[in-house]
């Protein structure tokens, strides 16, 4: 994924320039190094400044309370809006079939400017937008970290997905909003459980559920270690055991149509990264091993929305899957 030398952002900007852009930057940033008694006092108030632990090592520190955030991935972006932030400028996702950002997140974010491609961020147009926090993870940014604290206070996560709780939770320290998350946390958790009651009550069991993901190259099924497997933890689905691994390593499991029935489940969800054509969704559904499961037969299978099942990485995101879920369970969905 990052095997490439220099991002697209760093080779149109020479050394020279963007020494002096980030210097720029950087005094704005901070306000030219000055600040009023009353700034003061606010983020005295607010717990400013304040040193955030990073994945990188060390801490990262936070002068005052972010006010020009930049998110490099998606999770971020659900995690900043979710805590009623809005950022400067944002990636959309690299797996996004109709381009920009995502649609379920379209109230919050208009005027954010892309500063995407998500795998190789601009760094000139980052610059632009004078930060005083950058967000990201180590997985996806780690070999342009050095070029992103020296812009903005850059805190990094390790990775996505499977850990988004504790990724928000990090992400609400540095923006001095921890007791907002926490009560955001608690809500989403009590409608998951509240969801999951419904459903078993219905049922009179849990039923099983299944994720399987079309994208260019082998179709994917996700395990319990990934962000949508978490949040159907949360609710208390179960799992077939080709889906029951909580290795955070090991979040999927590529399967050839002739595998399909892996898939097989009570409830069967499918999302869809790439332009169907690009993917094996043809080659699947019409094999007769797709076409024997009892789901398929049930017409328990649901296409669902990929940017919300996969790359949401958020409560944002969570909340729109317990509504798909209910749905697909046949139940209310409980209220917050």
């Amino acid at each position: 994924m990052f095997n490439r030398t220099a991002p697209g952002g760093i080779r149109r900007m020479p050394a020279a320039l963007l020494a002096v852009a980030v210097g720029s930057a950087a005094l704005t940033a901070c306000g030219g190094g000055t600040s009023s008694s009353d700034d003061s006092a606010k983020n005295a108030g607010a717990g400013f400044p304040r040193t955030v632990k990073s994945a990188m090592g060390g801490e990262v520190k936070i002068p005052a309370k972010p006010k020009r955030v930049v998110v490099l991935d998606t999770g971020e972006l659900d995690d900043v809006t979710t805590l009623g932030v809005k950022p400067v400028g944002a990636v959309s996702p690299h797996m996004k079939t109709e381009g920009g950002f995502p649609t379920y997140l379209k109230d919050e974010i208009g005027g954010v400017k892309d500063v995407g491609p998500l795998l190789e961020p601009n760094l000139e147009k980052i610059i632009s937008l004078k930060p005083d926090l950058i967000l990201s993870s180590r997985v996806r940014h780690e070999k342009i970290y050095d070029k992103l604290k020296e812009i903005a206070p850059t805190v990094f996560t390790e990775t996505t997905g499977g850990p988004w709780k504790a990724n928000f939770k990090v992400h609400a320290q540095a923006l001095g909003l921890e007791k907002e998350a926490d009560q955001k946390l608690k809500e989403y958790q009590a409608r998951a459980k509240a969801l999951g009651e419904a459903i078993r009550k219905k049922y009179g069991r849990m039923p099983s559920a299944s994720v399987v993901r079309f994208v260019a190259g082998p179709t994917r099924l996700y395990q319990k270690s990934s962000y949508s497997g978490v949040v159907l933890d949360d609710i208390g689905l179960a799992r077939p055991a080709s889906q029951s691994s909580t290795d955070p390593k090991k979040t999927m499991v590529n399967v050839s149509p002739e595998q399909i029935d892996k898939a097989n489940a009570d409830l069967v969800f499918v999302t869809v990264a790439d332009t169907p054509d690009k993917t094996q969704q043809k080659d699947v559904t019409s094999n007769p091993v797709w076409q024997d499961l009892p789901a398929v037969k049930a017409h328990k299978v649901f296409t669902v929305p990929d940017e919300t099942w996969m790359s949401g990485i958020g409560i944002q995101a969570a909340e729109h899957m317990l509504a798909d879920v209910a749905k697909a369970a046949g139940v209310p969905l409980p209220k917050n």
